[in-house]
């Protein structure tokens, strides 16, 4: 197996930067989702903004995430956003753990991208590990994968939301993607992983199963339930 492709989701929702290498944190992937948007009544995601997924992110050679080529923080970026998640809605920085929906990475496999049918990008993952066979995922949680210095945590597969539906090159929703995933793969995938190692890893490194008896510190995130706070 191989580590296939690499992402990070600078401003969670809006769309992912692809990486020839990451570091990998007790925090994730170095610099993944720390902006996020914000509502009147709390987070604002792709669940329900679907034109958000369209917006290029990325990292600035200064570590500052960009919206469209502008820094998070300016009033381009601001104007934006707000014309895509609504009137009253504004780009928030925070790092704590409930910025992830779950945990801190996801992983998919290229067996599984491949059966599913349609483009990785649905599933916005943060790795895709390639050469694995299309059922492998039920398998791995409990496990780990050892890329380099690195290890991860495979905890669970991941439950899929509406995200899947839509189309992040052009916002339009297809409601039978999201079916096919509930009648094919049971509602669930790619992984909920964790870094219980970090290092850095790179695009063709290879990829090992191992055992571990590691579980996660924290779990769940905002659209699962935590409390929205921007203290911590």
């Amino acid at each position: 197996m191989y580590v296939a492709g690499l992402w990070r989701y600078p401003v969670k929702s809006l769309g992912a930067e692809p990486l020839a290498e990451a570091e990998l944190t007790g925090d994730g992937v170095r610099g993944d989702r720390l902006v996020h948007v914000r509502g009147p009544r709390g987070p604002l995601t792709g669940r329900t903004r679907h034109g958000l997924l369209t917006v290029p992110a990325s990292t600035g050679a200064d570590g500052v995430p960009r919206v469209a080529g502008h820094r998070w923080d300016s009033p381009e970026a601001a104007e934006i956003v707000e014309a895509r998640a609504g009137a009253g809605s504004e780009l928030v920085a925070f790092e704590g753990p409930e910025r992830f929906d779950v945990l801190n990475l996801l992983v998919a496999t290229d067996g599984a991208v491949e059966r599913f049918g349609h483009g990785v990008g649905r599933l916005r993952p943060n790795l895709l590990i390639g050469g694995v066979p299309a059922d492998a995922e039920e398998s791995w949680p409990g496990q780990a994968l050892a890329i380099g210095d690195a290890l991860i945590g495979v905890y669970t597969q991941r439950l899929r939301c509406i995200v899947t539906s839509i189309d992040p090159d052009t916002g339009e929703q297809d409601l039978e993607v999201f079916r096919r995933i509930r009648h094919s793969f049971g509602g669930n995938l790619a992984l909920n992983c964790w870094v219980i190692k970090p290092g850095t890893i790179r695009v063709g490194q290879d990829v090992e199963l191992v055992s571990t008896d590691q579980l996660p510190s924290h779990v769940g995130g905002w659209i699962v339930g935590a409390p929205y706070s921007m203290t911590a």
